[in-house]
């Protein structure tokens, strides 16, 4: 049964629908995996074992029209979400024993279509950094070695996925919370457009910075996700008026011809030289689809003052209260993230949005030319895991805990669809991923142009030792 965890969402949907396996024997082979695996890495930091045995018992018990297209999926959701009758810590002390009484937006609509919750996965506080610690479980190894950080937020999320754990987990994005932890386990996380997953409840609603998306092994199962996460939801205002339903269409297409931006050295920012040499070696695949790649990036001027305001503002406004409270029992760049966005006026937030702005223009402008944006997910491989933040890349020093990610967060101001898909390893063994970055809101594109890469790659069906039986 341990072959189960590492079958893609997809292969056990088709089981289970044609009833050749259980939706309990499918979660009992998860929860074995889990006891084996998690000790080593930390990764689902609150356990709801026998619950999610119980509603697989009853799922079973469901006849087939009742069945939707997650039936009996066990799925890892991050400790970010609020999940009703499941402990959510955001990660933080101060909510080291909150339990919610209700499902955010896209919890609610996985559970509906028949995901079972079977933990939650860790994260730093509050989402904050691209290195998953905390003060409430301690620090999320990297399955492919133990002693380096899996990246973050969304850490938890990845390494359950790269360990069989859990075959579908979600995340959040921020900075690259969903992209970074995804290249450096070997999986597959997509930061959708803004709006495409709405979000609720949702203090401001107008914010489109964060985003909640998807992670997998495979690019199918991301499409899979979507077609459940996506859609519109008036409660959101900022949320797309598309069906999710795009997202089962077929993922295969042919871009012989496509012209694709190739940007190792993107914005000017330090890259390690093992991060380009590996994304490096997908060149030769890419002339063998038929691809044009022309080296060329856009402008990215003035991104790095418009992303660390509007993120201290998002702070600020989200976590004063928790500043003033308990600011004992908040991590250092926490209270530093808050403090920084308190001393924010109104002239420096409106010349950051104009900034945003300016910055969206810009790269609208070149993907007129570039069908796709390519370039690596983070600068750096993955760094020990006792170090809190990559300090400095190729001589030079990281001034905060953010601008080793700027890589990512740049893309974040964008609003544009960006995907991490495995594309090979470091002379060490460490994973990297490649990112790619689409047109305004074209999403499916971005999931096709990310599969024909994985299948043209296979470097994702490469596993973590310790994870095997």
């Amino acid at each position: 049964m341990s072959e189960l965890c590492f079958k893609s969402a997809n292969e056990l949907a088709l089981l289970l629908r044609a009833r050749d396996v259980s939706a309990r024997e499918i979660m009992q082979a998860h929860l074995d995996q889990i006891e084996r695996v998690n000790p080593k890495v930390n990764a689902i930091c609150t356990l709801v074992g026998e619950r999610a045995l119980a509603e697989a018992s009853l799922a079973d018990n469901r006849a087939a029209s009742e069945r939707g297209p997650l039936f009996g999926l066990p799925i890892g959701i991050k400790d970010l979400a609020r999940t009703r009758g499941i402990t959510t810590t955001y990660g933080s002390p101060i909510y080291k024993n909150f339990v919610p009484s209700e499902d955010d937006l896209h919890v609610a609509r996985l559970k509906r279509a028949g995901a079972i919750i079977v933990g939650k996965t860790n994260t730093p506080e509050f989402g904050a950094g691209s290195q998953t610690f905390n003060a409430v479980f301690g620090e999320t190894r990297n399955p492919y070695d133990p002693a380096m950080t899996c990246g973050g937020s969304s850490g938890g999320s990845a390494v359950s996925l790269a360990c069989g754990m859990v075959p579908l987990a979600d995340g959040s994005d921020l900075g690259g919370s969903l992209r970074n932890p995804a290249s450096f386990c070997n999986v597959v996380g997509f930061r959708p457009s803004a709006g495409r997953v709405p979000q609720f409840p949702k203090e401001n609603g107008w914010e489109s910075l964060g985003v909640v998306g998807p992670m997998g092994r495979t690019v199918e199962d991301i499409a899979l996700l979507m077609s459940v996460m996506a859609g519109p939801d008036d409660r959101d205002p900022i949320s797309i008026a598309e069906s999710g339903q795009q997202f089962q269409r077929l993922l295969n297409a042919d871009f012989a011809g496509a012209v694709v931006a190739w940007s190792p050295e993107f914005g000017g920012y330090p890259f390690e030289k093992a991060v380009v040499d590996t994304c490096s070696t997908v060149l030769p695949t890419l002339a063998e689809m038929g691809v044009q790649v022309e080296s060329a990036a856009p402008d990215t001027s003035g991104a790095d003052e418009v992303f660390q305001v509007l993120r201290a503002a998002l702070f600020a406004g989200k976590h004063y209260k928790d500043l003033k409270r308990h600011r004992e029992d908040l991590k250092d760049t926490v209270v530093w993230n808050i403090e920084q966005g308190l001393k924010l006026n109104a002239l420096v937030l409106s010349r950051a949005q104009r900034g945003r702005t300016v910055i969206y223009q810009r790269f609208r402008e070149f993907l007129e030319k570039y069908e796709f944006l390519l370039l690596p997910v983070a600068q750096a491989l993955p760094f020990p895991v006792e170090q809190d933040f990559a300090r400095e890349i190729n001589g030079v020093k990281m001034a905060t805990y953010i601008d080793w990610m700027a890589s990512c967060y740049v893309i974040t101001l964008t609003g544009l669809p960006a995907v991490s898909v495995p594309c090979g390893f470091s002379e060490n063994g460490l994973p990297v991923g490649l990112q790619v970055v689409g047109r305004h809101q074209q999403d499916v594109a971005v999931l096709q142009f990310a599969f024909a890469l994985q299948e043209a790659l296979q470097a994702g069906r490469t596993r973590p030792q310790l994870a095997e039986v």
